[in-house]
C-alpha cells in the first residue's frame, strides 16, 4: 500500500474495485462472515438507511465502515458497523478518518446518538473510539442466531 493522505468517500455504486476491496477487507474483520456478493453489496450501497464509507490512500481503497440509520418512535438512531482498515496500513489515522466521516453524516441526518461495538481484544480500536468521544456503556448486548 502506498503512503499519502487519507481520503474518505461514500461508495455510491458497486464497481469491480469496490467489490475486490470488500472481498479483501471483510476477512480481516471477521473469520466467520463471508464477504458480501455483488448483489448484496449493491443492496448496501443502494439502501437509504446505509452509508458505506471507503478510505483511500493514493487512490487505493484501504478501509471501510458502514453507518446504518433507522427511525424508531424515540428518534433516529445511528450505528457504526464493520470498521476495518487493511492490516498493512493500520495506525496511520485511517480509522479515525472513517469514524469522523460517519459521525459527520450521522449529525447531518440528525441522529440522536451513534452506537458502535468493538471486541475487547481490539485494544487499539477501543482506545480510538474512546479518544473520539465514545463512552463505554454498562449494558448487556444480546444476540440470537437465526440459522
Amino acid at each position: 500500500m502506498s503512503g499519502g493522505e487519507v481520503r474518505v468517500e461514500i461508495a455510491t455504486e458497486v464497481t469491480p474495485e469496490l467489490l475486490e476491496a470488500v472481498r479483501r477487507l471483510v476477512p480481516q474483520l471477521s473469520s466467520s462472515a463471508p464477504p458480501p456478493s455483488e448483489v448484496d453489496l449493491g443492496e448496501i450501497v443502494g439502501s437509504p438507511g446505509c452509508v458505506l464509507f471507503v478510505a483511500r490512500v493514493g487512490g487505493e481503497i484501504i478501509g471501510m465502515l458502514t453507518l446504518a440509520t433507522y427511525r424508531i418512535p424515540t428518534g433516529l438512531n445511528a450505528v457504526i458497523e464493520d470498521v476495518v482498515v487493511d492490516d498493512t496500513v493500520r495506525g496511520r489515522g485511517t480509522g479515525a478518518a472513517l469514524v469522523q466521516a460517519a459521525l459527520d453524516e450521522a449529525a447531518r441526518r440528525r441522529a440522536r446518538h451513534v452506537d458502535l461495538t468493538s471486541r475487547p481484544s481490539r485494544e487499539a480500536a477501543n482506545r480510538l473510539y474512546q479518544k473520539m468521544g465514545f463512552d463505554v456503556r454498562d449494558t448487556n448486548v444480546y444476540r440470537r442466531p437465526m440459522s
